[in-house]
Formats: structure tokens, sequence, C-alpha cells
């Protein structure tokens, strides 16, 4: 099967993408803010989102779109500001309302679908992601190879495969301690505030991100 790399290729993409996975970003923040104010279940919900955001921007690598914004300034600039906001809405629900990290139980259902689109959100909307998929992906193949394309597609799928199992045990585990922090409002509403300013460091730093 010629669009399966090598196994040094894939053993040095396994290694770079689960240290790609396990740093800490706006993704692993959402997770876990997630599972803070509706549970485990919440929290691998967005995961889910956030994994099918990885396939769309991988689809969008090969097909050459990923490239067409990277090249164009005002296309990569209005990604930036899009992603931006969207971070610092996050941060003022968080730091304004509570909602995000509310650890009471609510009698309400989850809503599973808001969960994934926020997922999705905060991975399609982020620029960082593009530049990602755009100089990660090609660092395992090479140009001169026919089956490229091919070998990137299986290698961004790969990474969702590979990861995605990884951080829903992570955020299952999550669930255990996170929860110890009911009996105490004042440390929930701490916890509001450090999530809301990571949320907003990050719009910003993607504003002054450069295309490279």
């Amino acid at each position: 099967m010629e669009f399966l790399p090598t196994l040094p290729v894939l053993l040095a993409f396994s290694l770079a993408g689960l240290a790609l996975a396990l740093t800490p970003g706006p993704d692993m923040t959402l997770f876990f803010s997630r599972t803070i104010a509706q549970g485990p279940v919440a929290g691998v919900v967005s995961l889910m989102g956030a994994s099918f955001g990885c396939l769309i921007h991988t689809l969008a690598a090969v097909l050459g779109i990923s490239a067409l914004l990277v090249a164009s300034p005002a296309a990569f600039w209005v990604l930036k500001i899009v992603g931006a906001f969207y971070l610092l809405w996050l941060a003022f629900q968080a730091i304004a309302h509570g909602s995000t990290f509310r650890l009471n139980k609510t009698s309400g259902a989850v809503a599973p679908l808001r969960n994934f689109l926020m997922g999705a959100g905060i991975n399609i909307l982020n620029p960082k992601v593009v530049i990602f998929f755009m100089t990660f992906l090609p660092q395992f193949v090479s140009a001169s190879d026919p089956y490229a394309p091919q070998k990137m597609l299986f290698l961004g799928i790969y990474f969702i495969v590979l990861t995605t199992p990884l951080l829903a045990l992570v955020i299952l585990m999550s669930g255990k301690f996170i929860y110890r922090l009911e009996q105490n409002p004042k440390i929930t509403r701490v916890i509001d505030y450090i999530f809301g300013s990571i949320f907003a460091v990050f719009a910003v730093k993607i504003i002054f991100t450069e295309a490279r």
C-alpha cells in the first residue's frame, strides 16, 4: 500500500503527535472546562468536535485550501481575527457568567451538540492549527513522492486516531478529582478567572501570530 509511510517516519510522527496533543493549549483548556461544567462526557464530546476540526484541516491541507490561506495575508488575517474573537467570547462567558466553569450539577440535560460545536469551533477557527497542518504534515513526506497527498491524508487521520483515545482517557480520569471543588464556590470562581484569562491570552497570541 503505497500511501503508508515507512516505519521510521510513522514512529517519528507518532512521537511528535503525542507531544503536540499533550501540550496545553486552548483546546485542552476547553476540554477541562466542559468537564468541570457538565462532567467527563461533555469534555469528551468537545474533544470529538476538536477531532472533527483536525479532520477538516487535514482535508484542507491535502486539497491546498490551507496553503491558500497561509499565502494570502488578507485571508489569514480574517481567520486570525475570527479565531481570536471566538476565544475572547469564551473568556467573557467564563468571567462574566461563570457558565463555562460551573461545578455544580444542573438538572437540565447536557447539550452534546453545543459542546461538539465548541470543540470544532475552537479548532477550525484557530489559525495556528492551519499553520500546524501546513508545516507539520509535509515534513513527513517527500515533495517528489507521487503518493505524497495520500500519505498526508493518512498521517492526518492517524493523528486523530492516535491522540483522541489518549485525550479522552485524560478527560475521564480528571473527573475523579475536579468535582472535589464542588463544596467551595470561591475556588470555582477563581477557576473561572484563570480559564477565562488563559482564553484571552491565547486570543492575543493568535492575533500576533505570523504566517510562516
